[in-house]
Protein backbone atom coordinates (compact mmCIF):
# COMPACT_ATOMS: atom_id res chain seq x y z
CA UNK A 1 0.00 0.00 0.00
CA UNK A 2 3.15 2.45 0.80
CA UNK A 3 4.56 1.58 -2.07
CA UNK A 4 1.37 2.37 -4.33
CA UNK A 5 1.46 5.58 -2.80
CA UNK A 6 5.34 6.27 -3.55
CA UNK A 7 4.44 5.07 -7.05
CA UNK A 8 1.79 7.57 -7.77
CA UNK A 9 3.45 10.36 -5.90
CA UNK A 10 6.39 10.26 -8.61
CA UNK A 11 4.40 9.65 -11.72
CA UNK A 12 2.17 12.69 -10.21
CA UNK A 13 5.24 14.77 -9.81
CA UNK A 14 5.91 13.33 -14.20
CA UNK A 15 2.31 14.27 -15.30
CA UNK A 16 2.45 17.83 -13.18
CA UNK A 17 5.33 18.53 -15.24
CA UNK A 18 4.21 17.63 -18.48
CA UNK A 19 1.38 19.07 -18.09
CA UNK A 20 2.57 22.82 -17.01
CA UNK A 21 4.16 22.30 -21.07
CA UNK A 22 0.23 23.08 -21.94
CA UNK A 23 -1.02 25.32 -19.49
CA UNK A 24 -3.70 26.79 -22.53
CA UNK A 25 -5.34 23.10 -21.49
CA UNK A 26 -5.88 24.84 -17.79
CA UNK A 27 -7.94 28.01 -19.34
CA UNK A 28 -9.97 25.48 -21.39
CA UNK A 29 -11.15 23.57 -18.46
CA UNK A 30 -12.06 26.43 -16.99
CA UNK A 31 -14.15 27.32 -19.49
CA UNK A 32 -15.51 23.86 -19.69
CA UNK A 33 -15.89 23.61 -16.22
CA UNK A 34 -18.00 27.31 -16.11
CA UNK A 35 -20.12 25.96 -18.77
CA UNK A 36 -21.21 23.01 -17.67
CA UNK A 37 -21.84 24.77 -14.18
CA UNK A 38 -23.66 27.36 -15.07
CA UNK A 39 -25.72 25.05 -17.39
CA UNK A 40 -26.24 22.99 -14.52
CA UNK A 41 -27.42 25.15 -12.15
CA UNK A 42 -29.75 27.22 -14.87
CA UNK A 43 -31.48 23.68 -15.48
CA UNK A 44 -31.82 23.36 -11.51
CA UNK A 45 -33.20 26.78 -10.71
CA UNK A 46 -35.91 25.73 -13.79
CA UNK A 47 -36.71 22.71 -12.18
CA UNK A 48 -37.03 24.19 -8.54
CA UNK A 49 -39.42 27.66 -10.56
CA UNK A 50 -41.97 25.06 -10.16
CA UNK A 51 -41.57 22.93 -6.47
CA UNK A 52 -40.18 23.51 -3.21
CA UNK A 53 -38.52 20.10 -3.07
CA UNK A 54 -37.46 16.76 -5.68
CA UNK A 55 -37.31 13.49 -4.64
CA UNK A 56 -37.65 15.26 -0.69
CA UNK A 57 -34.19 17.31 -1.46
CA UNK A 58 -34.54 21.28 -1.35
CA UNK A 59 -32.27 23.51 -3.66
CA UNK A 60 -29.67 24.01 -1.53
CA UNK A 61 -29.41 20.41 -0.70
CA UNK A 62 -29.72 19.12 -4.08
CA UNK A 63 -26.92 21.98 -4.66
CA UNK A 64 -24.58 20.16 -2.36
CA UNK A 65 -25.31 16.87 -4.50
CA UNK A 66 -23.99 19.44 -7.44
CA UNK A 67 -20.96 19.90 -5.93
CA UNK A 68 -20.21 16.33 -4.81
CA UNK A 69 -21.04 15.42 -8.35
CA UNK A 70 -18.72 17.85 -9.43
CA UNK A 71 -15.86 16.90 -6.91
CA UNK A 72 -16.33 13.23 -7.72
CA UNK A 73 -16.25 13.93 -11.35
CA UNK A 74 -13.03 15.61 -11.10
CA UNK A 75 -11.17 12.93 -9.19
CA UNK A 76 -12.27 10.30 -11.74
CA UNK A 77 -11.66 12.35 -14.75
CA UNK A 78 -7.64 13.41 -12.98
CA UNK A 79 -7.20 9.91 -11.62
CA UNK A 80 -9.06 6.83 -13.07
CA UNK A 81 -10.40 7.42 -16.52
CA UNK A 82 -6.67 8.86 -17.67
CA UNK A 83 -5.26 5.61 -16.08
CA UNK A 84 -7.70 3.60 -17.48
CA UNK A 85 -7.32 4.90 -21.29
CA UNK A 86 -3.72 4.64 -21.02
CA UNK A 87 -3.77 0.78 -20.13
CA UNK A 88 -6.40 -0.19 -22.86
CA UNK A 89 -4.18 1.27 -25.65
CA UNK A 90 -1.20 -0.35 -23.74
CA UNK A 91 -3.40 -3.72 -24.24
CA UNK A 92 -4.35 -3.01 -28.00
CA UNK A 93 -1.11 -1.87 -28.87
CA UNK A 94 0.94 -4.68 -27.07
CA UNK A 95 2.56 -2.18 -24.84
CA UNK A 96 1.45 -3.63 -21.73
CA UNK A 97 4.26 -6.26 -21.81
CA UNK A 98 6.65 -4.13 -20.69
CA UNK A 99 4.25 -3.36 -17.62
CA UNK A 100 4.09 -6.76 -16.40
CA UNK A 101 8.03 -7.19 -16.65
CA UNK A 102 8.24 -4.21 -13.74
CA UNK A 103 8.99 -5.76 -10.20
CA UNK A 104 5.97 -4.25 -9.14
CA UNK A 105 2.23 -5.25 -9.10
CA UNK A 106 0.60 -4.61 -12.59
CA UNK A 107 -2.58 -3.98 -11.25
CA UNK A 108 -0.80 -0.48 -8.95
CA UNK A 109 1.21 0.82 -12.27
CA UNK A 110 -1.50 1.13 -14.54
CA UNK A 111 -3.61 3.15 -11.95
CA UNK A 112 -1.29 5.55 -10.85
CA UNK A 113 1.02 6.38 -14.24
CA UNK A 114 -1.09 9.30 -15.26
CA UNK A 115 -2.52 12.54 -13.98
CA UNK A 116 -5.09 15.05 -15.71
CA UNK A 117 -3.49 17.73 -13.72
CA UNK A 118 -5.66 20.77 -14.96
CA UNK A 119 -8.95 18.12 -14.53
CA UNK A 120 -8.92 18.96 -10.76
CA UNK A 121 -10.45 22.03 -11.23
CA UNK A 122 -13.27 19.97 -10.72
CA UNK A 123 -12.24 19.15 -7.64
CA UNK A 124 -11.88 22.72 -6.74
CA UNK A 125 -15.44 23.68 -8.35
CA UNK A 126 -17.02 21.27 -6.22
CA UNK A 127 -15.28 22.32 -2.94
CA UNK A 128 -16.73 25.77 -3.51
CA UNK A 129 -20.61 24.64 -4.47
CA UNK A 130 -20.39 22.52 -1.81
CA UNK A 131 -19.45 25.39 1.13
CA UNK A 132 -22.28 27.56 -0.92
CA UNK A 133 -24.42 24.57 0.04
CA UNK A 134 -24.35 24.50 3.09
CA UNK A 135 -23.97 27.66 3.98
CA UNK A 136 -27.47 27.75 2.11
CA UNK A 137 -28.86 24.67 4.42
CA UNK A 138 -27.59 26.30 7.44
CA UNK A 139 -25.42 23.04 8.14
CA UNK A 140 -22.94 23.59 10.87
CA UNK A 141 -21.61 20.09 10.12
CA UNK A 142 -19.71 17.86 12.95
CA UNK A 143 -16.30 16.18 12.82
CA UNK A 144 -19.33 12.59 13.17
CA UNK A 145 -20.41 14.37 9.80
CA UNK A 146 -17.27 15.73 8.32
CA UNK A 147 -15.54 11.79 9.09
CA UNK A 148 -18.70 10.09 7.35
CA UNK A 149 -18.23 12.32 4.18
CA UNK A 150 -15.04 11.62 3.89
CA UNK A 151 -15.46 7.85 3.88
CA UNK A 152 -18.00 8.04 1.90
CA UNK A 153 -16.21 10.16 -0.46
CA UNK A 154 -13.29 7.95 -0.31
CA UNK A 155 -15.55 4.20 -1.42
CA UNK A 156 -17.47 6.40 -3.75
CA UNK A 157 -13.90 6.41 -5.71
CA UNK A 158 -13.15 2.64 -4.90
CA UNK A 159 -15.71 1.90 -6.04
CA UNK A 160 -16.15 3.65 -9.34
CA UNK A 161 -12.32 2.58 -10.30
CA UNK A 162 -13.80 -0.54 -9.58
CA UNK A 163 -16.48 -0.76 -11.77
CA UNK A 164 -14.40 0.96 -14.14
CA UNK A 165 -11.46 -1.50 -14.14
CA UNK A 166 -13.86 -3.93 -14.41
CA UNK A 167 -15.21 -2.73 -17.82
CA UNK A 168 -11.82 -2.06 -19.00
CA UNK A 169 -10.70 -5.55 -18.60
CA UNK A 170 -12.91 -5.91 -21.31
CA UNK A 171 -10.11 -4.67 -23.48
CA UNK A 172 -8.03 -7.99 -23.48
CA UNK A 173 -10.56 -10.07 -25.36
CA UNK A 174 -11.81 -7.10 -27.73
CA UNK A 175 -10.84 -4.05 -29.46
CA UNK A 176 -14.07 -2.12 -29.02
CA UNK A 177 -14.00 -1.41 -25.15
CA UNK A 178 -14.30 2.30 -26.12
CA UNK A 179 -17.92 2.89 -26.23
CA UNK A 180 -18.91 0.83 -23.00
CA UNK A 181 -16.27 3.23 -21.46
CA UNK A 182 -17.51 6.57 -23.46
CA UNK A 183 -21.72 5.19 -22.16
CA UNK A 184 -20.38 4.61 -18.16
CA UNK A 185 -19.28 8.60 -18.59
CA UNK A 186 -22.34 9.38 -19.73
CA UNK A 187 -24.43 7.55 -17.69
CA UNK A 188 -22.43 9.16 -14.93
CA UNK A 189 -23.89 12.21 -15.52
CA UNK A 190 -26.87 11.26 -13.76
CA UNK A 191 -25.23 11.46 -10.56
CA UNK A 192 -25.99 15.78 -10.63
CA UNK A 193 -29.43 14.19 -9.35
CA UNK A 194 -30.55 12.53 -6.12
CA UNK A 195 -30.94 8.71 -7.31
CA UNK A 196 -34.07 8.52 -5.51
CA UNK A 197 -36.07 10.79 -8.06
CA UNK A 198 -35.39 8.08 -11.10
CA UNK A 199 -37.86 5.09 -11.76
CA UNK A 200 -36.87 1.99 -9.80
CA UNK A 201 -35.47 0.06 -12.96
CA UNK A 202 -33.36 2.82 -13.63
CA UNK A 203 -32.89 3.43 -9.63
CA UNK A 204 -31.52 -0.32 -9.72
CA UNK A 205 -28.92 0.19 -12.49
CA UNK A 206 -27.40 3.43 -11.20
CA UNK A 207 -27.36 1.95 -7.63
CA UNK A 208 -25.46 -1.26 -8.44
CA UNK A 209 -24.36 -1.62 -12.03
CA UNK A 210 -23.16 2.20 -12.43
CA UNK A 211 -23.20 2.84 -8.49
CA UNK A 212 -24.08 6.73 -9.06
CA UNK A 213 -25.98 6.37 -6.20
CA UNK A 214 -22.90 5.26 -3.80
CA UNK A 215 -20.35 8.14 -5.31
CA UNK A 216 -22.37 10.65 -5.17
CA UNK A 217 -26.09 10.58 -3.57
CA UNK A 218 -24.30 8.58 -0.21
CA UNK A 219 -21.70 11.24 0.14
CA UNK A 220 -23.87 14.27 -0.13
CA UNK A 221 -26.40 12.59 2.43
CA UNK A 222 -23.35 12.23 5.16
CA UNK A 223 -22.96 15.81 4.56
CA UNK A 224 -26.90 16.99 5.01
CA UNK A 225 -27.23 14.81 7.74
CA UNK A 226 -29.29 11.97 5.78
CA UNK A 227 -26.83 9.55 5.81
CA UNK A 228 -27.87 6.34 8.27
CA UNK A 229 -25.08 4.29 9.63
CA UNK A 230 -26.67 1.19 7.63
CA UNK A 231 -26.25 2.82 4.39
CA UNK A 232 -22.92 3.87 5.66
CA UNK A 233 -21.96 0.50 6.34
CA UNK A 234 -23.72 -1.39 3.23
CA UNK A 235 -21.41 0.87 1.40
CA UNK A 236 -18.69 -0.17 3.25
CA UNK A 237 -19.54 -3.82 2.50
CA UNK A 238 -20.33 -2.94 -1.50
CA UNK A 239 -16.74 -1.07 -1.90
CA UNK A 240 -14.86 -4.47 -0.37
CA UNK A 241 -16.86 -6.68 -2.79
CA UNK A 242 -16.43 -4.85 -6.08
CA UNK A 243 -12.62 -4.56 -5.52
CA UNK A 244 -12.27 -7.74 -4.54
CA UNK A 245 -14.46 -8.56 -7.55
CA UNK A 246 -12.18 -6.40 -9.92
CA UNK A 247 -9.15 -7.33 -8.47
CA UNK A 248 -10.16 -10.90 -9.94
CA UNK A 249 -11.25 -10.15 -12.77
CA UNK A 250 -8.33 -8.25 -13.64
CA UNK A 251 -6.02 -11.29 -12.81
CA UNK A 252 -8.55 -13.52 -15.04
CA UNK A 253 -7.95 -11.12 -17.96
CA UNK A 254 -4.42 -10.95 -17.75
CA UNK A 255 -4.24 -14.50 -18.55
CA UNK A 256 -5.59 -14.64 -21.55
CA UNK A 257 -3.33 -11.10 -22.90
CA UNK A 258 -0.95 -12.61 -25.11
CA UNK A 259 1.21 -9.50 -25.17
CA UNK A 260 3.08 -8.11 -28.35
CA UNK A 261 4.55 -11.12 -29.35
CA UNK A 262 1.17 -12.56 -30.43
Amino acid sequence: MLRGFQLFGLFSRISILNEMQYRANFFIQVFQSALTLTTGLIVMNVVFSYTQTLGGWTHSELLAIYGVFFLMSGIVGALIFPNIWAFMEDVREGRLDFILTKPEDAQVLISVRQLALWRLVDVIIGVVVLAIALTQIGQQGSWLQALAFGTALLMGAVILYSIILIASTAAFWSVRVWEMMEMIGSIFQAGRWPVGIYPDWLRLGLTYLIPVAFAVTVPAEALTGRLTPQTLLFTFFFTIFLAFISRKIWFYGLKNYTGASA
